[in-house]
């Protein structure tokens, strides 16, 4: 069985399309699943306004203007207000005045298909930013909970399994405190904790994670919220904060 590629995981992982026979065998293989999971919380972790970097504007270093002069054959300096060019009369075709140098800016979070539909947030570095998702009320649901807390943590909720042509998803209402370091996760358990599906970040508020296909919710009826480091370790911390058994 040929397998995805590293470069179609990390598409997939970003939400971007794939291709018809990576998108089958990418729903049929727990293996790349897992791998696109694993990449998925990375990116999801990082899509937290309180991480992604503010917008500055930055000034260049010279060996920019440098390597521009050597690309190119045209000398290059930095110059907020560039001097207009005087042409001589005698020059049937005056040379354009050149365009006003822009300053480099640090680029903002690329945002996926589900960030965009549900408000705004960038990705740092090119994948980051995330902001709540929000429910849509589509699709039917066919299995719910209420998350309570665990031991004496403040955070609560509820869980709905929703199926629209054939595609389930996880909604999440969150209510919890907001985190000085780490990030929440969603997991689904075995009712004895022997096996765990991760689905992916949350966050206060709403959330739409979705749901492998040919999961059996039977098996992992749990749902479970945790707190995770940024540790790059994609294993359940062993923190969880809210949990609760679809019925």
């Amino acid at each position: 069985m040929q397998h995805c590629s590293p470069e179609q995981l990390a598409l997939a992982a970003l939400r971007e399309p794939l291709s018809a026979t990576d998108a089958a065998h990418l729903a049929d293989c727990a293996a790349c699943h897992a791998e696109v999971s694993a990449l998925r919380r990375g990116v999801d972790a990082l899509a937290f306004p309180a991480l992604a970097a503010p917008t500055t504007s930055l000034t260049p270093p010279p060996r920019v203007w440098d390597a521009i002069a050597a690309a190119t054959g045209v000398s290059a300096t930095p110059a907020s207000h560039p001097t207009p060019v005087s042409h001589p009369t005698s020059v049937s075709h005056p040379t354009p005045e050149p365009a006003p140098l822009a300053t480099v800016t640090r680029l903002q979070p690329r945002r996926n298909r589900w960030m965009a539909v549900a408000a705004a947030a960038a990705l740092v570095g090119g994948v980051a930013g995330v902001v709540a998702l929000t429910r849509d009320g589509s699709g039917q649901v066919v299995a719910a909970t209420t998350l309570d807390p665990l031991d004496a943590d403040d955070s609560s909720g509820t869980a709905e399994v929703r199926e629209r042509d054939g595609v389930r998803s996880l909604q999440v209402d969150l209510e919890a405190p907001s985190l000085g370091e780490g990030y929440y996760e969603v997991w689904l358990l075995r009712p004895d904790v022997t096996g765990l599906v991760p689905l992916g970040v949350v966050h206060q508020g709403a959330n739409v994670v979705p749901l492998p296909a040919g999961l059996d919710l039977g098996d992992y009826p749990v749902v479970d919220v945790s707190v995770e480091p940024l540790d790059g370790d994609p294993s359940h911390s062993g923190v969880s904060v809210a949990r609760g058994s679809l019925s």
